[in-house]
């Protein structure tokens, strides 16, 4: 039977009693991770969120009857203790902060018994994730799990600090919102009261914030759940959390000023790690040149060459239909891989095609500088050195070459950089290089709606210098827009808003909405800009996806406490689920099934 902890007071948590408590009387708490009955004394290792402590349990120190209870004692049991902190008398654990103590109990108490958990609760897990995922309540006692989410909330606090102190203010905007179908699927929540009628969860603060400019609040700051019903992969999740901020009377220089000095704050207070500022920036045609993607991962080379100019003249079709088509032909260098067996290459070029190449050709330089190719006998001998020299091939280097669109050819070798740096394991996690990308393009074609659309939002501020393409060439534009990227994954992204009604309608022209579809889906905004409006930016970080980094996961479901999967389902609450035919009834909606 479970016992209660009156007249008794945690004094310490497990990892705060040090050699500075020895000879005094401390009561602690936790879980039991293990238990060890020697023969007259039982060995007790106690956890709780701060780490691990040594329990001595000695029937001449704690009696009869608390012997017994000690000798109950099974793996996750919950336990209060009083006893005295004492110098270990056996070795001294370095593995744990605790190592060179331990306490001898006075007094247990069992406040909680455990059934024997589905998996061990210990570091680095091996048991499948859907098994730990289902049971996420024992999964969060694990250390590292709880290191993650410890530190999470340190960022989160440091945050707060840091903006307040730099004059932002922390104001909360609405959950219940207008859906504004611009972008990713809405999360939609029916109105009982209007029925019929539905509200949408946010997918950013976005025009509340600006909202909040244009009531005066200079700068605004929230760290804030945003929803998204889009298709998940590692670092995404249909509910996420974003640290959002809008600045008044400001220009790209001064956001990015003060996320610089925001990121080095944070880098310098939890790794230990010295930011370099200012951080490097990139535009975005330079990142998509060297590196195929708008989020490079500058960790290491194997950079993009475009060789089209040096094989516009040959035969080998692939190349030559590519540039017939106003595409492109570029290649990577894989340094030393010349030797790579004919398996693993095709194995490269599956994985082209799931970024949709059509395949991949090769270039294998071999150390006695004799070359295999999957197009030489397409090419002229002057062709094929030129080719090589152009990509800086020398022996042992393997060549790899896309020829196809433009969009296509980024997408492929920008993936294949990525998948050999793995496969030759170039990436450290140790290692942090921060980017911003800027000058992206304002617009991007959309071929299934026949139009442009936005590639951040409709209030994106083109470039001074490019307004009057937006008229003419309005896929030319480029925006006052940034993103800063860590290690090839996008941490954060802003722009500069537009706040002239003259280029907002503009920009609604070139997206091709009529000015009632403007006023339709977004006139409260339009109607507050009437009333004069601060020149404004802002930026807002994936929360999420800061913290994974930093704690070097390979997903954001390590540092969440309650994640989806990939199917947005949650496989301990077993979230979403149906409801009452009450419920339906209440809000007027019916169920239809899909034959």
């Amino acid at each position: 039977m479970a016992e209660t902890m009156k007249g008794l007071k945690r004094s310490h948590r497990c990892t705060e009693v040090s050699k500075a408590n020895i000879k005094e009387e401390v009561t602690v708490m936790g879980w039991v991770q293990k238990s060890r009955n020697k023969g007259g004394i039982i060995f007790v290792d106690l956890r709780d969120r701060s780490g691990i402590l040594q329990i001595i349990f000695e029937e001449s120190e704690v009696g009869q009857e608390g012997f017994a209870k000690a000798e109950k004692l099974r793996s996750e049991f919950v336990i209060a203790v009083k006893g005295t902190v004492q110098a270990r008398s056996g070795g001294i654990n370095e593995n744990l902060l605790t190592g060179d103590i331990e306490v001898y109990a006075k007094e247990i108490r069992i406040l909680s018994e455990a059934e024997t958990p589905p998996f061990p609760i210990e570091e680095d897990s091996k048991t499948k994730e859907d098994l730990r995922l289902k049971y996420r309540y024992l999964d969060l006692r694990r250390p590292d799990l709880q290191r993650n989410l410890i530190l999470r909330s340190k960022i989160t606090t440091m945050t707060r600090q840091f903006l307040d102190e730099e004059g932002f203010l922390e104001i909360e905007t609405p959950m219940l919102t207008k859906s504004t179908p611009e972008g990713a699927r809405d999360y939609l929540v029916p109105s009982r009261v209007h029925p019929g009628n539905f509200y949408a969860l946010p997918q950013s603060p976005q025009i509340f914030k600006q909202l909040l400019m244009c009531s005066g609040y200079d700068r605004y700051f929230q760290i804030v759940k945003c929803f998204r019903d889009e298709d998940l992969r590692a670092d995404r999740q249909p509910e996420f959390t974003q640290i959002d901020m809008e600045l008044s009377f400001v220009d790209v220089d001064d956001v990015i000023d003060v996320n610089e000095r925001l990121l080095a704050k944070i880098f310098k207070e939890t790794l230990g790690i010295e930011v370099s500022l200012p951080i490097q920036r990139m535009p975005y045609q330079e990142a998509m040149d060297r590196f195929g993607s708008d989020k490079p991962d500058l960790r290491f080379g194997m950079e993009l060459k475009d060789v089209t100019e040096v094989v516009k003249d040959c035969e080998f079709v692939v190349f030559k239909g590519a540039i017939e088509n106003g595409g492109s032909v570029r290649g990577i260098n894989a340094n030393g891989q010349g030797a790579m067996p004919r398996k693993k290459i095709d194995a490269l070029v599956e994985f082209a095609k799931t970024y949709g190449a059509k395949g991949l050709a090769y270039i294998a330089i071999q150390e006695d500088g004799s070359i295999k190719s999957s197009f030489a006998k397409f090419m002229k001998e002057e062709e094929m050195s030129a080719l090589i020299e152009a990509m800086e091939g020398k022996a042992g280097d393997l060549l790899l070459f896309a020829a196809d669109k433009n969009k296509v050819v980024y997408d492929v070798l920008g993936a294949l950089r990525v998948e050999l740096a793995n496969q030759l394991g170039l990436l450290s996690k140790d290692d942090y290089k921060f980017v911003w990308v800027t000058e992206f393009p304002l617009l991007e074609w959309n071929e299934e709606q026949n139009r442009y659309t936005a590639m951040h939002h409709p209030f994106t501020m083109p470039m001074e210098e490019d307004i009057p393409l937006l008229d003419t060439e309005p896929g030319k534009v480029r925006a006052k827009a940034y993103d800063i990227v860590l290690n090839g994954t996008e941490i954060g992204g802003g722009s500069v808003r537009i706040y002239q009604n003259d280029i907002q309608e503009k920009m609604f022209e070139a997206l091709g909405f009529t000015k009632e579809d403007a006023y339709e889906r977004f006139g409260f905004l339009l109607n507050a800009f009437k009333y004069g409006v601060p020149p404004h930016a802002g930026l807002a970080y994936g929360l999420d996806r800061l913290v994974m980094l930093i704690t070097k996961q390979d997903s954001i479901r390590d540092v969440i406490a309650f994640p989806k999967v990939k199917d947005a389902s949650c496989l301990m609450s077993d979230a979403p689920n149906v409801v009452d035919a009450k419920q339906l009834e209440e809000l007027e909606i019916s169920i239809t099934k899909q034959n």
